[in-house]
C-alpha cells in the first residue's frame, strides 16, 4: 500500500539550539573517509603492484571483481543485520572487520592471496554505507537529510583526497606492505570514539529537548520497528527505482576509483610518485559536488518544492554534468582532462546524497537499511560486470575512450527509468 510523499505533515517544528547530531554526522563522516582510503590504496599503488607481482588488466579486474562480489553479498547481510541489531553496534563490528582485512593485504603477495583480502574488505566494508544512511535517518529530520547524507558522503571524496597526497609517499618510504598496515590502523582508533558518542537520540544527555522534537518532527519518527523480508521489498516499484538507478552508476564510481591512477599513468605517462595532485584535484571537485548536490534539493524544498521534485529536480542536474566526460580521451592538456573528470566525480556524489536520501523519503525507518543494502548489492553487481568489461576492453585495445562514453550516458539513462518507476515517488506502508 501507498500514500503520497506530499500528505499533509505536521507543523514544522523550529530549528533547535542544540547541535548534537552534526556530531554525529561528523562521526559518519570520519568513517566514510577511512572506509575510502582503504579502498582506494589498492588503485594507488597498483603501478607498483603490477610490477611486484606482474598481474595483467584481465587479472587486475578479477582482483577488483573479488572485492565488488563480496561487498554485493556484504550489502544484503549488513542491512538486514543493521534493521535487526541496530546501527551502533553494527558499524563497530564493521569498521573492525574492514580495518582488520585492510591491514591482511600485507600479508600476501600472489594475486589469489590479494583476491582473498579484497574479498575479506568488501564484506566487511558494505556495512559503512546501509549503516550511516540509517544513522541520518534516525537522528536528521527530513528537511536535513540529503545535507547530512552530502556532508558525510563527502567523506569518500575527502578520504579519495587523502590517499593520493599520503599513500604512494608511505609506499616510497615504507614498501606497499606498511602503507596497507597504516591505513588499517586509523579504522582502530575510529572505534572508541563511535562506542562513546553514539546512541538513539532519546537516550543521549547532550540532546536537548527542543532537538529531540526537532528530529522527530516527521511523522515516520514513531513507526513500529519491525523486521521487513527482503521479498517483501522487491515487490514495491521504489526498491528498483533506487536499485536500478545504483546498478547504472555505481559502475563508474568504481571505475574512477580503481582505474583512473591507471589510467593517468598508461595513457599520461604519470608515475606512482607524481600521482598525488591530479587525483587531488578530481576528489576535491567530487568533495564539493557531494555537499552542494546535497544541499540543493534541501533549497529547493525551502522553496516550496516536493521532496518529489526537488530530488529529482537534483538528480538530473547531476546526470547532465556527467556528459562532458565522453570526450575526455579527446583532450590533450592533462589539466582539462583532469577538470572534466572532476566535474563528472562532483555530479557523481551531487546524485549519490540525492538518490540515498530518496530512501528515507519512501521507505519507513526500519526498513531502510534493507533497501540501502539491496540497492547497494545492485551496484555492486552492475560494478563487477563492468569491471570485466573494462578487463577485456583494455587488454585487447588498451584504449578507456569507449568506458568513459558509457559512464557518460549511465546516469541519463538511471534518472528516466528511475522517474518512470516512481513518478510521484509515493511513501511506502509496510
Amino acid at each position: 500500500m501507498t500514500t503520497p510523499i506530499s500528505a499533509p505533515a505536521p507543523a514544522v517544528v523550529p530549528a533547535p539550539s542544540g547541535r548534537y547530531r552534526w556530531v554525529i554526522c561528523a562521526l559518519l563522516f570520519f568513517a566514510t573517509t577511512i572506509n575510502y582510503m582503504d579502498r582506494q590504496i589498492l588503485g594507488l599503488l597498483a603501478p607498483m603492484l603490477q610490477k611486484d607481482i606482474g598481474w595483467s588488466q584481465i587479472e587486475y579486474s578479477w582482483i577488483i571483481n573479488a572485492f565488488q562480489l563480496s561487498y554485493a553479498i556484504g550489502l544484503l547481510g549488513f542491512g538486514w543485520v543493521i534493521d535487526k541489531l541496530g546501527t551502533r553496534i553494527s558499524y563497530a563490528w564493521a569498521m573492525f572487520f574492514w580495518s582488520l582485512s585492510a591491514m591482511l593485504h600485507a600479508a600476501v603477495a600472489s594475486i589469489g592471496g590479494f583476491a582473498a583480502a579484497r574479498a575479506l574488505l568488501g564484506l566487511s566494508e558494505a556495512g559503512n554505507f546501509p549503516a550511516a544512511i540509517k544513522a541520518v535517518a534516525e537522528w536528521f529530520p527530513k528537511r536535513e537529510r540529503a545535507f547530512a547524507t552530502g556532508i558525510f558522503n563527502s567523506g569518500a571524496n575527502i578520504g579519495a583526497v587523502i590517499a593520493p597526497a599520503v599513500i604512494p609517499w608511505v609506499a616510497l618510504q615504507f614498501g606497499w606492505r606498511g602503507a596497507f598496515i597504516i591505513i588499517g590502523v586509523l579504522g582502530m582508533l575510529w572505534l572508541p570514539a563511535w562506542l562513546l558518542l553514539f546512541g538513539k537520540p532519546e537516550k543521549m544527555k547532550a540532546v536537548r529537548p527542543d532537538e529531540l522534537a526537532y528530529i522527530r518532527q516527521d511523522t515516520e519518527a514513531e513507526e513500529p520497528a519491525e523486521k521487513v523480508q527482503w521479498k517483501k521489498l522487491l515487490g514495491y516499484r521504489q526498491t528498483w527505482a533506487f536499485a536500478i538507478g545504483k546498478f547504472c552508476t555505481d559502475p563508474i564510481w568504481w571505475f574512477y576509483l580503481f582505474w583512473l591512477p591507471k589510467w593517468l599513468n598508461e595513457t599520461r605517462g604519470i608515475d606512482i610518485a607524481n600521482l598525488g595532485m591530479p587525483l587531488i584535484v578530481i576528489y576535491l571537485f567530487a568533495t564539493v559536488g557531494s555537499v552542494s548536490g546535497g544541499w540543493i534539493s534541501g533549497a529547493f524544498m525551502k522553496r516550496g518544492m516536493t521532496p518529489n521534485r526537488a530530488r529529482k529536480m537534483a538528480m538530473f542536474i547531476c546526470a547532465c554534468c556527467v556528459v562532458p566526460i565522453g570526450f575526455v580521451s579527446m583532450v590533450e592538456n592533462l589539466w582539462v582532462a583532469v577538470a572534466l573528470v572532476g566535474l563528472a566525480a562532483a555530479a557523481h556524489q551531487g546524485w549519490s546524497a540525492n538518490i540515498f536520501t530518496t530512501v528515507s523519503d519512501m521507505f519507513p525507518k526500519h526498513a531502510v537499511g534493507s533497501v540501502v543494502g539491496i540497492g547497494g548489492m545492485f551496484g555492486s553487481v552492475g560494478g563487477v560486470l563492468f569491471s570485466t568489461v573494462i578487463g577485456v576492453v583494455l587488454e585487447r585495445t588498451g584504449n578507456y575512450w569507449a568506458l568513459f562514453v558509457i559512464g557518460a550516458c549511465a546516469y541519463l539513462v538511471a534518472f528516466a527509468i528511475f522517474s518512470a518507476l516512481v513518478p510521484g515517488m509515493k511513501k511506502v506502508e509496510i
